[in-house]
């Protein structure tokens, strides 16, 4: 978006002393801004004044590599037990070949052929960079591309060598039709916290067999290029792991608002800078018609590792009217500078709607929730909030893992309605409104504080987020795990932005990781239910089991091998996983007891969720105690240890406390009923539904089946899908895609059929007794998987699109549109 000048080039002194303009554009002229809810400021530049701000003519340039001409310092990665990758110049290219001499046993694959070249670089700050550019041509076995940064070493001295790279990057799928494609990947993300320069960047290739990859170029493109397309604009920048939704400029610059300031008005900003060797002078001035400016802020700032956070006072100015600028000079004109979340805020004029908190328990099962009436005592806190509040008896994820689940509960929207999992990571639609971009659109202050990056960045969820942060600094894909006192981190961000921005109403989402397998817990809930030597016990079987890994979870031919019973190692597994529960249940009281004590509580809803049940964290304990195992093909989304997860709603005052509904429901009705509890306009498209009549008494809601799918592309680039059905006692699960093939757990008939009252692990289909359900729920389910579809040409981000009245029908009368 670009904005009409008023001066093309003007003074920093005349900047602070800029009259109040007539002319068209001009401050006198804009829009008053008022600020009984948070205003957000870069929510507003079409009503803002902008001076000066121009692009430089010297933005820096990406640095490229050209393989039509030669790259010696392109060298192939040295692998342990395997030869390095082919490299041969073509007249085009570098052509990288893999064959059955790469193949490499890894963890995260059968033995494929896997290879990849690296370059040497002059100790660069990873920080500096936006995307990472690669143009190539892939023949029909590559699957996907990596970014890899720094290699870890000589693999034959690293004893664990697994991954050649310190820090995994983003991958992409690969379009392996032999075409020529562009793939942008992100510079500045990696899968664990960084450390030092960046010395090296290296592409991996993995293939399904042997497979060439024409390189035709790699281009490494700098953040102050990528702030060059447009003189003024907002964007989520991301400096030490903390997003912020920040407004960039190019000093010198004028930005100006006319606000009407609250009582106790107060300014809430952070400053950012690109670069640390040209620092920014930063200033924030506010004028009162017919009196002179008052410079309120100046700081000259250069720290380009961290935000620095201001708090400027306005309380002088509550109840007028005035100018409120923000400016910038450097000695470089051009020089990129962020305001980031500039936020005006006050004492109401009028009651305000409840904060909201969003708390996702990564993993968390219900069926191991003493709340949900487990053995165990694993969420006392939990049952003490349950008493004050609603509880679902029967809730299911729609889907089996985080990335999928967690952008359908944002959305409203099943994972096939997305667009599926057709690329490693595809970030949720632009056309899909999420929970944080409704309440920001609503002037509410949002934060986002997540331990796992499917539910943040992997997924695009940053948007509208005045604060996000990644806190993960043990999750790595190779070797790695999440981090098991993740609460405690989260909630210390969380209590540190609150104090950066108090005003109200705020919306907060939490997404912790405690309980995602990083054994044991931590003190003092470690050996609350599994004693010293037990543990020493299970470290001892899971080392023992670890070095016959194939890859199979539950299923796999370590127990047969080694001689160890599966059943007694989940038997303790299951009780390390009690304790990091009990843990993450201890901090949520301890947050609730904070908010109570900071005067919070009583005008916040609560809201405490799952993304998906064990299986997707530590392997499905369902099935592992059980004495024997179904085929590897008897499966189902909606097996409560892959899908069954907790949802209880708090809202002193507003929802009775000791209400619990049988009813089952799903994830995606989430975002329907919060927006309903506090007032805001519902989804036009949702395929939830609001709970609110329930849990505030004044009605009932239509009793629905629950929906569960997932979606995804097989290695030959072929739709495979699962969609189910829970309908009262019966769970049918229809297969889309190829045909049966038992190695790859896929079924000998499309649909299994359940009963869900008499088989609670969903072990036993029932198809032979039940004909009947059979064809009615394979018949049900292939019209809910065309009207699927249908409403998926929605969010194709191919533009508008335009459906059939026939396509419109179908999904007004499932209730999927307005």
């Amino acid at each position: 978006m670009r904005f009409g000048r008023v001066v093309s080039r003007i003074l920093p002194v005349a900047l602070l002393t800029l009259p109040l303009l007539s002319c068209s554009g001009s401050p006198a002229d804009s829009p008053v801004l008022t600020a009984e809810m948070p205003l957000h400021l870069e929510e507003h530049l079409d009503a803002a004044t902008v001076v000066g701000s121009d692009v430089p003519a010297d933005v820096p340039a990406p640095v490229e590599w050209r393989f039509d001409e030669p790259q010696p310092e392109w060298k192939p990665v040295i692998p342990p037990e395997s030869r390095p990758i082919q490299m041969e110049r073509t007249g085009e290219g570098l052509r990288l070949t893999l064959t059955e001499a790469n193949n490499i046993d890894m963890s995260w694959s059968d033995g494929d052929p896997q290879g990849g070249i690296y370059v040497e670089l002059p100790d660069w700050r990873r920080e500096d960079w936006a995307y990472v550019l690669v143009r190539a041509r892939a023949s029909e076995q590559v699957q996907v591309i990596w970014l890899g940064f720094n290699l870890r070493g000589n693999a034959e001295e690293d004893a664990n060598w697994q991954w050649p790279w310190a820090f995994a990057g983003e991958r992409i799928d690969v379009v392996n039709d032999s075409s020529v494609q562009s793939y942008l990947l992100r510079a500045d993300w990696t899968s664990g916290l960084w450390e030092g320069p960046w010395r090296q960047l290296g592409l991996w290739i993995d293939a399904k067999d042997a497979a060439t990859v024409d390189l035709l170029s790699v281009s490494v493109i700098p953040k102050e290029a990528n702030y060059a397309s447009e003189a003024v604009g907002v964007r989520e920048e991301v400096i030490d792991r903390s997003y912020r939704r920040s407004v960039y400029t190019h000093a010198p610059s004028w930005l100006s608002y006319q606000v009407r300031v609250p009582g106790d008005g107060r300014l809430d900003l952070g400053l950012g800078v690109l670069r640390d060797d040209i620092p920014v002078t930063f200033r924030v001035a506010a004028e009162l018609p017919d009196s002179g400016s008052e410079l309120l802020l100046e700081e000259t700032y250069g720290d380009k590792e961290r935000w620095g956070q201001r708090t400027i006072d306005l309380s002088s100015y509550a109840g007028k009217t005035v100018t409120l600028a923000l400016q910038t000079d450097a000695e470089k004109p051009g020089t990129v500078a962020l305001w980031a979340a500039p936020t005006l805020s006050g004492e109401p004029e009028a009651a305000r709607p409840p904060n909201v908190i969003f708390y996702v328990i990564d993993g968390g099962g219900a069926d191991f929730m003493s709340v949900y009436g487990y053995n165990r005592r694993t969420t006392p806190n939990l049952e003490r909030l349950a008493a004050e509040g609603a509880l679902f008896e029967q809730v299911y994820s729609n889907s089996s893992w985080t990335y999928p689940s967690t952008a359908s509960f944002m959305t409203s929207l099943q994972n096939s309605v997305l667009g599926g999992q057709r690329e490693w990571r595809q970030p949720v639609p632009d056309e899909a409104v999420t929970m944080a971009q409704h309440f920001q659109q609503a002037r509410y202050q949002t934060g986002v504080f997540v331990a796992n990056p499917n539910a943040g960045t992997l997924s695009g969820l940053q948007r509208g987020v005045d604060v996000f942060q990644e806190d993960w600094p043990q999750f790595a894909y190779f070797g790695g795990s999440n981090y098991r006192e993740s609460s405690r981190y989260l909630h210390e961000g969380f209590w540190n932005w609150r104090a950066s921005y108090p005003g109200a109403p705020w919306w907060v989402h939490f997404q912790t990781t405690d309980v995602h397998e990083d054994f044991p817990a931590v003190t003092p809930f470690a050996g609350l239910f599994v004693g010293p030597a037990e543990r020493e016990t299970w470290r001892e079987w899971d080392e023992r089991l670890g070095k016959e890994d194939d890859g199979h979870g539950v299923y796999s031919e370590a127990y047969e091998k080694t001689g160890l019973s599966r059943v007694d190692f989940f038997a303790l597994h299951q009780g390390l996983y009690d304790e990091t529960m009990a843990h993450n249940d201890y901090q949520i009281g301890r947050l609730v007891d904070r908010l109570k004590a900071e005067g919070e509580w009583e005008n916040t809803l609560l809201i405490i969720a799952a993304d998906h049940s064990t299986d997707a964290a530590m392997d499905d304990m369902g099935l592992a105690i059980q004495d024997s195992l179904p085929p590897r093909w008897v499966s189902a989304l909606f097996r409560p240890s892959i899908s069954r997860v907790p949802l209880i709603f708090v809202w002193p005052g507003h929802i009775e406390g000791g209400q619990r509904f049988p009813q089952p429901v799903s994830n995606i009705d989430i975002l329907p009923t919060v927006l309903d509890l506090v007032g805001l306009p519902q989804p036009e498209v949702k395929q939830g539904q609001s709970l609110a009549p329930l849990l505030l008494g004044t009605g009932e809601v239509e009793q629905r089946p629950v929906i569960l799918d997932e979606l995804w592309l097989s290695d030959a680039g072929e739709v495979q899908a699962m969609i189910e059905v829970v309908d009262g006692r019966w769970g049918a699960s229809l297969w889309i895609g190829p045909e049966a093939d038992e190695e790859e757990r896929r079924r000998p008939t499309p649909l299994l059929l359940f009963d869900l009252w008499n088989d609670h692990w969903c072990v036993r289909p029932v198809n032979e007794d039940h004909p009947d359900l059979v064809e009615k729920y394979t018949e049900f389910l292939e019209n809910q998987w065309e009207a699927h579809q249908d409403l998926a040409q929605l969010f194709t981000r191919r533009g508008e699109v335009e459906l059939t009245p026939e396509q419109l029908r179908t999904l007004r009368a499932l209730g999927y549109i307005q």
